[in-house]
């Protein structure tokens, strides 16, 4: 992937919107006036947006975030193969963990609401919406910038600002650090952010599934 796509204009415009947003949707949801998700659906949405117009204004365009529109079918296809094989791995791994007399699904599950059109809104959101926001800020703002420092930089700085921004409750985030390293790689290798935002997608779906079904 080429390097020295984001420069240090739109990185710091993008921090510092990123961080304000989050802070005032933080006190926002706290007030316990409004549907903490469709808050956060609204603030996913939002920061897409300013991220887009941030790099139009400001930086290089949207194709210095992987969104290229002549790559957008290139990178769907893509990221579909590469969901299919991490699927496969994954697959194997959770077999591996069985027979050893663990239970895989410990450290995948999440917490869904209980009404059915609270999960259906939070499949919408958190399989498509926010992935689609989090690879913007962190794959294609952040890995974008740290890229000029080279591949490993890249991907270990940007995969411990994705780690250390989700929660962490106990021991290690294991799919929050697989993740940030299968993204960087795939938007890495192929050069649309549409590759690891399709896994990030479909890789949450299954998670959510596999959570409701448990």
């Amino acid at each position: 992937m080429e390097a020295n796509k984001i420069e240090i204009k739109p990185l710091v415009i993008s921090l510092a919107t990123i961080v304000s947003i989050e802070v005032a949707t933080s006190f926002v949801i706290s007030r316990g006036l409004y549907s903490p998700m469709i808050i956060l659906g609204a603030t996913r949405l939002l920061e897409i947006i300013l991220i887009m117009l941030i790099v139009l204004i400001w930086g290089k365009g949207i194709s210095s975030i992987g969104l290229a529109r002549a790559k957008i079918v290139f990178g769907l296809k893509k990221g579909l193969i590469w969901s299919a094989g991490f699927g496969v791995v994954a697959s194997f791994a959770f077999l591996v963990l069985s027979a050893a007399g663990s239970n895989p699904l410990k450290l995948i599950k999440v917490q869904l609401p209980t009404k059915p059109n609270e999960i259906a809104f939070f499949f919408l959101i958190g399989g498509m919406v926010g992935p689609i926001a989090e690879e913007v800020f962190f794959r294609g703002i952040l890995y974008g910038f740290f890229r000029r420092w080279g591949v490993v930089v890249g991907l270990v700085l940007s995969t411990l600002i994705f780690v250390l921004m989700h929660p962490i409750n106990h021991g290690v985030p294991i799919t929050q650090v697989i993740g940030g390293i299968v993204f960087a790689v795939a938007y890495e290798v192929e050069g649309s952010l549409m590759v690891p935002i399709t896994i990030h997608s479909l890789g949450n779906m299954a998670i959510f599934a596999l959570s409701l079904i448990s």
